[in-house]
This record gives structure tokens, sequence and C-alpha cells, in this order.
């Protein structure tokens, strides 16, 4: 679909003087409903305003580009305005925009992100965005569109494919891609290409973007090429690479740096990438990149991979809750024989939700441990990867395989903590695997990949997380039985509570968290305090400090959003709902992207609440639940204030201690 075939006269307006982006968002949005484009004007704003609130529109260059899907749009359209005194849209470079075009986008179909790609690549040549800012006419500034378009875009115009200049001397292979794959996939592609044309170099440019791969290089051209330039700050596949020079390199260095990136192709300063790792990792030249950038794209590769699960997932068992808090269930009774907790499974609605989000969940830590090992080891790591991700979920150890207990056991549970090393550890081993199997005859390249990797990764994690599980098990014992001691005190029980509600926010989910709630819960069971409320102060102080975290990272993606990239930002409204559900696990992709900020700050924060949920005397008689058990809670407006302190304390951390994220 071209440009101008979404874009109408009536739908621009030139030497437009809004006095604030409000007020220029307030000008396209008329020109959308003077065009007949919305069936809900105020709606479609909504949309508008809601993209710019997760990030600024404005890309740079005078340019800005607000978009928007939604279901007040009949068809995808186009509006445009130009700005020739400029009007301050927040833009990266700090410049006022002056040319501002706005897509509207129906919610089928992913039409606003070709036009996006499209304009993006068009409007990356200075002269193009100059004509269009000194247009007369509408009809002048279509023209303009339409002329640029039929000479960037032959094809689709109908005209004849100009035909592929002959190779002058090298020819480079470019892939590029970004986090949010929109914007800056799209302007590295063409910053690329245009330096291959001045330089008189023959390009290709694969974009990773977010509707997929597009210009995807083929195995011939990979085959005859003499270098590829990767510039992106997330993963791509590599593998097919084999052999070949290869650049790894931030996106933004594939935007203002095209001509140098290209040149090292060129002179022969890149070294040569080998797939199966026959050469060490420096000879694949990664333009400088450190350790902790590499570690940071790993573990991002898995965070992103698990988010969607613990999102929905998360959702599900809220939606479980709640609906059997509706439907009257006690969970302070509602046990079965074995003294399992069945609140969220009563009702059968409830428990279609509860077994549906739970299924979920299960898949986070594979998934999570799989996609950090694939990103170290490429697709030999996914197998290890998921499956040490189980096993650290499950507790698997020698010891209860041998004796036949089984494959699950709660005391050599690893959680979270043993997910992130079963992926780093598994992908590093299995990279070493990699480069050990190159001593083997050549005959046998074939089945590596399909034989050989799979089975010897797969026995090395199992025995690894066997290893390793009982340890982690033996450290969890300890906790609990030192903090049972203690917790026989009734001297001790506000600084007991503060401390197991700072253990819930150390791994969410993991160890300690388990370790705490096991004490909470068993004490709950056996009364083993000196005074008789103690038990349910502990369980209170417990489900409140894991409360924290989840509530925490949303108001800090609410009141410090420059703190977060625009993914986070927008995840993060969904943590309200598990935090006040008492699902710490919502906070576990912040924690695992942001370990050092976040982690102290929400144990903080959770120490905060239980110390003063337990000074006021606030009690719990049910071990899970969160909100939806409001009716088994003791000085529950008390207990409210307490979860509200505490996370405030950890959002206000988390402001001191986290850096500015720049996108």
């Amino acid at each position: 679909m071209r440009i101008t075939d979404l874009l109408k006269k009536q739908g621009i307006t030139l030497k437009a003087k809004p006095a604030d982006k409000r007020e220029a968002i307030d000008i396209l949005v008329g020109l959308h409903e003077k065009c007949g484009n919305l069936t809900d004007t105020a709606e479609y704003k909504k949309g508008i305003l809601a993209r710019e609130e997760m990030g600024t529109t404005a890309i740079g260059m005078e340019v800005a580009i607000p978009h928007a899907k939604s279901a007040a749009v009949k068809a995808p359209a186009l509006t445009a305005i130009t700005v020739p005194d400029g009007v301050d849209y927040d833009s990266p470079d700090g410049q006022p925009c002056k040319l501002i075009f706005m897509i509207a986008a129906t919610l089928d179909g992913d039409v606003h992100l070709e036009v996006l790609a499209r304009l993006m690549q068009m409007l990356m040549h200075e002269d193009f965005t100059d004509k269009l800012k000194a247009a007369k006419s509408p009809a002048e500034f279509l023209k303009v569109i339409d002329d640029q378009e039929t000479a960037q875009f032959p094809e689709e115009a109908g005209a004849a494919p100009v035909a592929a200049p002959a190779k002058k001397g090298f020819r480079v292979l470019a892939v590029t891609a970004c986090p949010t794959g929109i914007a800056h996939t799209y302007m590295a592609a063409e910053a690329l290409a245009k330096a291959g044309d001045k330089m008189g170099i023959t390009i290709k440019v694969e974009t990773n973007g977010s509707g997929g791969a597009k210009n995807i290089l083929t195995a011939e051209e990979i085959a005859n090429c003499d270098g590829i330039i990767i510039a992106a700050d997330k993963n791509v596949e590599t593998a097919r690479f084999d052999g070949k020079p290869v650049l790894s390199t931030k996106v933004a260095d594939g935007i203002h740096k095209p001509e140098e990136l290209i040149n090292k192709i060129v002179n022969g300063e890149v070294g040569v990438f080998h797939a199966d790792h026959k050469a060490a990792a420096a000879e694949a030249s990664s333009d400088g990149e450190s350790f902790g950038r590499k570690l940071y794209k790993h573990l991002m590769n898995g965070v992103s991979h698990m988010l969607p699960f613990v999102v929905a997932g998360g959702i599900f068992i809220a939606i479980a809750f709640l609906i059997d808090s509706f439907a009257g269930v006690d969970a302070a009774t509602a046990y079965d024989e074995n003294g399992n907790n069945l609140f969220g499974t009563v009702t059968p609605a409830a428990a279609w939700f509860k077994t549906i989000g739970g299924a979920a969940f299960n898949f986070m830590l594979p998934i999570l441990a799989g996609f950090i090992a694939m990103s170290i080891a490429d697709r030999p790591g996914l197998l290890v990867g998921i499956v040490g991700g189980y096993l650290a979920a499950q507790g698997t150890a020698f010891k209860f395989i041998l004796d036949g207990i089984g494959l699950k056991d709660e005391s050599t549970v690893s959680g979270f903590l043993g997910a992130l090393f079963a992926g780093f550890i598994a992908g590093w081993l299995l990279k070493m695997l990699e480069k050990a199997c190159d001593y083997l005859p050549h005959a046998l390249e074939g089945i590596k990949p399909v034989l050989i990797y799979p089975l010897a990764g797969l026995g090395i994690v199992g025995v690894m997380m066997c290893a390793v599980n009982p340890f982690v098990g033996w450290l969890n014992g300890q906790l609990t039985n030192g903090v049972g001691e203690m917790a026989k005190e009734p001297a001790m029980i506000i600084p007991v509570c503060a401390l197991l509600a700072g253990m819930m926010a150390i791994d969410m989910g993991g160890p300690f968290n388990k370790a705490a709630y096991v004490i909470a819960t068993g004490l709950l069971a056996s009364g083993a305090v000196g005074k008789n409320e103690g038990p349910f102060m502990i369980m209170a102080a417990v489900m409140i400090g894991g409360m924290v975290p989840p509530i925490a990272i949303a108001l800090s993606t609410t009141f410090f959003r420059n703190k977060w990239s625009a993914e986070e930002r927008k995840n993060g409204p969904v943590n309200y709902i598990m935090g006040l559900s008492f699902i710490t696990e919502g906070a576990i992709p912040y924690a695992a992207g942001h370990p050092w900020p976040v982690i102290p700050a929400c144990i903080v924060g959770s120490a905060s609440a239980g110390a003063l949920s337990a000074w006021w005397g606030c009690t719990l008689m049910a071990p899970h639940g969160g909100i939806f058990v409001l009716p088994t809670i003791g000085s529950p407006w008390l207990y409210f204030l307490a979860l509200v302190i505490g996370a405030a304390i950890g959002m206000l951390l988390l402001a001191i201690l986290k850096k500015p994220v720049k996108e």
C-alpha cells in the first residue's frame, strides 16, 4: 500500500501554528475527522494520547509520526501538517518538529507498521523532507511524496523494477533490528542503503521489525557477499553467517556511522564469524562490545520471551481469585483433606481460569532459561535451557530420583535463581561442547545439531541441575530453621515479620521467597508462636511482602516513566493487578532485566511493609489471595496503608537507584 493511497488533499494542512504538542495532535485528529476516516473521534484521540504516554513518536530530524490502532478507524489513513516555526514534540534530538504525519490504523492487520516503516525509509532523505516542508499546496505536497515513493519503490508504482547494478568491487549485506522493531530498525536500514549508494558499493539490508523479517538475505547472497553488518540491539539469527566476516554493533551506529561500518567490511578489518565457534568469539568482531552488554542482551532475550507468560498467566490467576471471592468462597477454610488451599479453584469458572493461568506460569522459568541459553549458544542452547529451567522449577535431585520419590520435591526447588543459573551456565557449557566437537571427523557434521548437541546437552544440564538444586534446598532449610526459632519469641515478631517480608522480594518465587512462605504457612497451621495472634501477624507480613514488589514496579513505571523502556512501561500497569492478587512473579521480568536497582528497592519496600503490618497488629488467616481475602484480614485499613507505604518506598528507591533509559 502506497502512502499516496492513504493521504487525501483535505487531510493536509500547511503552515500550521500549534502552540504545543497537544494542539498539534488536535489539528491532526481534526483532519482525520474532516476526511471521514473515523467513527469515534474521541476514542481515536484517546489511542493517540495513550501511545504518546508510552514514549514520544518524534523520531528526530524535525519529524514526528504519531500513530494508533483503534476500533474507531474506518480504514487505514494518514493526515499531515507542516509547522514552519516548529513545535516542541519531545524529540529525542531536542529539535522542534516541523513535519508531522499521523497514522490511523484499523485493529486488523499491521498496516500502520507497514506505513510507518515506509515513511521511515523515505524520511531518511533530507532533500525529501525539505521539499515537503517547502510545499506551497496540498497537491504539491502529495506530488513530492508520489515522486519520492516512485523513485524508492518503483515496482509498487507499476514501473519496471530497476535492474540491480553490477557488483562494484565489494558487496555488503546488513541486518538491522531494535527492541521495538519500528523506528530505528528502518532508519538504520535506510542509512546503510544510502551510504552504500554514495560509496558505489552494492548493499542489501534485512530488517527484523515488529512485523517480522523483511527483505530477507538469501543463502546465495550470503555465500557471495564480502561481509555482513549486524546493527542490532537485540539478538538476530547468526548461524547462517558461518564462515563470513561479520561486524556486530548497535543499531544507533547503523544510523549515524553507516559509511564507517561499510568501510570496515571493505577494508577487511572484520574477523570471520564461526557459528560452530571454531574460532574465538573475539574473531567475529563485536565492535568493542563489553562482556556486561553481552550478558545484558542474553538476559533480555530470556526476559522478553518470558514476559507474555507472566502477564497473561498472572491475569488469569487473578480472575480466578476474583470469581471465587464473588462466589462467597472463604479462603481461610478452603482446604482439602491434605491441607492444600483450594481458593481460586472452588467454583468451576474459577478453576478453569486458575488452571489455564497456572499452565502459563509453569512455562515461565523454562522459557526464561531456554531463551537465555539460546541467545548464548544459538538453537542448540534452547533444549538445554528449557530443560534446565524446568528442573530448577521442579527441584530435581539425584537423591530423590534414586529413592523413587519422583521428579518434584519442594525441598530442592531452586526457582528463579536456579533458572537464571541454568540458562547462563547451560548456554556457556553447550558453547564449549560445540567447540570441543570441532575435533570430530567432518563426516559427523550433519548429526551434530540433531543428535550430538541435544543428547550431550541434555546430559550436561541434567547432571548440573541435580547437583545444584540440593545446595539451594539446603540453604532454604537453614533459613527455615533459623527463622522458625526466632519466631518463637513474641518480642521478635516485628523483626521476624520484616525479615520474612523482605525475603519474599529477594528472588520473587525462588528459594528465599518459598522459604519465607513455607515458614509463615507452617506457623499458621501450628500456632507455634507465643501470642495467639502471632501466626496470623506473620502470615499477614509475608503476604504483604509478596504484594509490594509488583506494585512498586507498577508505580515506578507510572510516575517515573523515564526510568523504563517503552515495552516495560507498557506492561507495568499489569503489575497493579498482580500485586494486589499476591502474585509476586509479576516483578520477575523487571528484576531479571535490572537486578541491581529492582531487587534492593523491593526488599526494602517489602520489609518496611511487613514491619508496619506487624507494628499495627494486622493479621491474616488465609495463606493466599491478596485483596480477594479481605474478610480474613484483621485491621484491613491499616494493612492497606502499610501496603501503600511499602510500595511507595520501593518506588522512591527505584527512582534513586535506577538510571534513566535512553531510547
